[in-house]
């Protein structure tokens, strides 16, 4: 673990362009790395918050197959849609870049050369799976067959998500192409393999040794099994149409495999990056006194813990992460967030239905994050976290304070009198949270850094409703000129601790409170960012304190200092709007089973005589009443158009009797009779089941009167 770093390089994994952004994206990797972001630039550290769009590998081919149209196309699209759901949700990165740029061609075949030119390829001719209707190599994710471990059907040729087992294609039973749904033959082809054995003991010193205290638990153990079950080569190549060619002779046809090149799109977004700011580079990975943190999800461990670091040290000339702090996954609902099957919410469309809320979605995912478990995202839980604790407790704090500040001074900070006791204790509980609320950022705990953050909320609210102000200025008006003096030092402190986590809140509540009229007041963070030789611009962020100031300063907003207006900074989230979502995912989940209903088999053949002998008719439902002591029966009067029968039907649980009357229906009339608690019932209603496995009735046309026959 690095001490006091000169710089900081902060990756987050480079989401992949064949989807937009959800929630899950959100919550695994680009809240907590902005957070982190953020809270170093507060504290005037220079920083390179790097990310970028993933837009090679089978995923934009399947993706490009599907849609119909060329994969440029499809990156450029999703490439476009994600860029502005960052920007408009407030993730500050300092470069966002893109795979298919020129600069990380050159950059990733120029690593590939210099691992290549030193021999630490193996180039071996192997046998890999095959499309012969197709006419081609079967890419990982063009391959679907049963997993050897765990025995789901649906495993990918790389991964199995239901273990989340990482396999080889050949490894699947009875594996299928995606493209033909043919079984596909194994071919000879050529390929580069890193031989991840060779660094196992470099891996042990590094991580099982070095890290062993320091990496989350979940990090570790990954990266302990894999290690423990011995490393193998792994192909850095693919036979694929689509990616950055292999920049060697004899690999015509060939490109680099995506876990190779995706990685390497850190440091050539970061050479984009120092291009364009007039900076050079190569600190910000090569240099000792350089952190580099990789913020990923779980499921990208074994790429950023043991396959990049084992390329970084075979090229000899690049740091290694400090730290790769993966969260687990985020739950929807209670299932899996799958973007194939758009169970998703999804950040484009959250921005456009929940307008100007995007500190309250990067408050629920944080207050929930899944930093060591899997978690559950719920729309009831998501507008419970809103109103009864943003609106409860955050924002009632504020808007007390600002409302009460231009009631009784118009709103000029009063001059305080003489501390009481109680006023000490609360200002010295308030330069206190700083360092707490450091103390589990700088350990990727953001979910605990956010409850600390809340609890300064929780300890202005505590103090007035102690002290009570507004019962104090009857008797005492000179008391509470020194009450609200103490009140606005917490509203100030706010607006600087909850920018890495509230950014949009804590601008807004910095324009209520006027801090951009302070510069010349305030000297502790201009002058601390003139000491490192930097400025605002440098760390994005417009402020006049720094997040050493609250600890530092007792005089964070002062007397005589005129504020804003009272501003409501979140709003209740009612029931319809929630309800809203939850319709959504539900008619998602309906389209779901639809697409996924798979026919019944048909049964064996039966003779036209035997068809023939059936009786089926229209009819019409006259009377309908619940069987007694029978849950799943309903007693009919059907006019068949031949006379009126008595039918008895299991579909009481489908159907109240009121709905049914007057429904047109298909009726089985020369069924043998059959006594059901001692009713007889003389027929059958045919009927079928839809896409979520409930009873509908086979309607025939309106235009059939009773009695018809059906042929």
């Amino acid at each position: 673990m690095i001490q006091n770093p000169k710089r900081y390089t902060i990756t987050a994994a480079l989401p992949y362009t064949n989807g937009p952004i959800h929630i899950g994206h959100l919550a695994g990797v680009y809240v907590p790395a902005d957070i982190y972001s953020r809270y170093l630039r507060l504290q005037g550290k220079d920083v390179a918050f790097i990310c970028g769009s993933d837009e090679h590998g089978v995923a934009i081919s399947m993706k490009a197959k599907k849609e119909g149209i060329t994969p440029q196309e499809v990156i450029d699209k999703y490439d476009g849609i994600i860029r502005k759901s960052f920007a408009d949700f407030g993730i500050s990165f300092d470069n966002y870049s893109r795979t298919s740029a020129k600069i990380h061609h050159d950059t990733a075949q120029e690593f590939f050369r210099t691992l290549y030119d030193n021999g630490d390829f193996i180039e071996e001719t192997t046998e890999q799976l095959y499309d012969a209707k197709a006419d081609q190599f079967l890419a990982d994710r063009f391959v679907v067959g049963t997993c050897p471990k765990c025995g789901n059907d649906g495993a990918y040729g790389d991964q199995c998500e239901n273990c989340g087992s990482t396999l080889n294609a050949t490894d699947l039973i009875n594996p299928k192409s995606t493209i033909t749904g043919e079984t596909p033959i194994l071919k000879e082809t050529k390929h580069w393999f890193l031989p991840l054995d060779r660094y196992t003991d470099f891996l042990t010193e590094w991580i099982l040794v070095g890290h062993k205290n320091d990496w989350k638990p979940n990090v570790y153990g990954q990266v302990k099994s894999w290690v423990d079950g011995g490393l193998e080569p792994r192909a850095v190549t693919r036979d694929l149409d689509w990616g950055i060619d292999v920049p060697v002779e004899g690999a015509e046809g060939k490109k680099l495999y995506v876990w190779f090149d995706a990685p390497i799109g850190y440091i050539s977004s970061t050479k984009e990056w120092a291009a364009r700011e007039g900076k050079d580079w190569e600190p910000y990975w090569k240099d000792e006194e350089t952190k580099l943190v990789h913020f990923i999800g779980k499921d990208n461990i074994v790429f950023h813990c043991i396959i990049f670091p084992a390329m970084l040290k075979a090229e000899g000339s690049y740091i290694l992460p400090d730290n790769v702090p993966a969260n687990e996954f985020l739950n929807l609902e209670g299932n899996k967030l799958s973007t194939s099957k758009n169970w998703a919410v999804w950040l484009h469309e959250y921005l456009e239905e929940f307008p100007e809320k995007q500190d309250v979605l990067r408050y629920a995912l944080t207050s929930n994050a899944p930093e060591t478990k899997d978690n559950d995202f719920t729309w009831k839980d998501f507008q419970a976290r809103n109103n009864n604790e943003l609106v409860a407790i955050f924002g009632n704090f504020i808007n007390r304070v600002v409302v009460l500040t231009n009631k009784y001074y118009e709103g000029v900070i009063p001059t305080p009198n003489e501390f009481s006791e109680v006023d000490e204790q609360t200002l010295a509980e308030l330069k206190a949270y700083p360092a707490v609320i450091s103390s589990s950022v700088e350990r990727y705990r953001f979910r605990e850094a956010l409850g600390e953050l809340m609890n300064v909320a929780r300890l202005g609210n505590k103090y007035l409703a102690d002290e009570e102000p507004w019962k104090v200025m009857k008797d005492n008006p000179e008391r509470v000129k020194t009450q609200m003096y103490v009140a606005l030092q917490i509203a100030t402190a706010l607006s600087v601790l909850a920018e890495p986590f509230l950014p949009f809140t804590s601008a807004k509540l910095s324009k209520i409170l006027n801090l951009s009229d302070l510069k010349e007041h305030f000297e502790g963070f201009s002058k601390f960012l003139k000491e490192k030789n930097r400025d605002a611009k440098d760390i994005i962020i417009d402020k006049v304190l720094g997040w050493n100031d609250i600890a530092e300063n007792s005089d964070l907003i002062p007397a005589g200092h005129k504020i804003g207006e009272a501003e409501l900074l979140f709003a209740k989230i009612e029931d319809e709007e929630i309800q809203k979502q939850i319709d959504k995912l539900e008619a998602t989940k309906t389209a779901n089973l639809a697409e996924s209903k798979q026919p019944e088999p048909q049964k064996d053949l039966i003779q036209f005589e035997d068809f023939a002998k059936m009786d089926i008719r229209v009819g019409t439902i006259l009377e309908a009443e619940k069987m007694p002591k029978a849950n799943k029966l309903l007693v009919l009067k059907v006019d068949t158009g031949i006379d009126v029968r008595t039918i008895v039907s299991g579909i009481a649980e489908s159907f109240s009797p009121e709905e049914i009357i007057g429904k047109r229906v298909s009726v089985l009339a020369n069924l043998a009779p059959r006594a059901l608690r001692g009713v007889e019932s003389q027929g059958m209603i045919l009927m079928t089941t839809n896409a979520e496995g409930k009873l509908v009735f086979i309607n025939p046309d309106a235009d059939a009167p009773n009695g018809e026959t059906v042929n």
